[in-house]
């Protein structure tokens, strides 16, 4: 199956968010969102966002030891601001 991309500015994205969101449930449209002409965001069907995410429980522990103590880091965060 053949997806349908389309492009349309932020301006244009604001005032017709409701047929970009219709087009994107019943037929599928990927709408590219851009911002002074470069890609900013997109508006995809969500069995497509869903699909392509990455499974949550597989990310589980993936920062552990990225960051100390988180308990003895916040502590410091309020002693800054005493």
């Amino acid at each position: 199956m053949q997806r349908k991309v389309q492009t349309a500015g932020v301006g244009e994205a604001r005032t017709t968010l409701p047929e970009i969101l219709r087009a994107a449930n019943s037929e599928g449209t990927v709408t590219i969102v851009t911002k002074q002409g470069k890609p900013y965001a997109a508006v995809v069907p969500v069995w497509q966002a869903l699909r392509e995410a990455p499974d949550l429980s597989s990310l589980c522990g993936s920062a552990e030891g990225c960051f100390g103590d988180a308990g003895e880091f916040v502590s410091s965060l309020r002693d800054d601001w005493r």
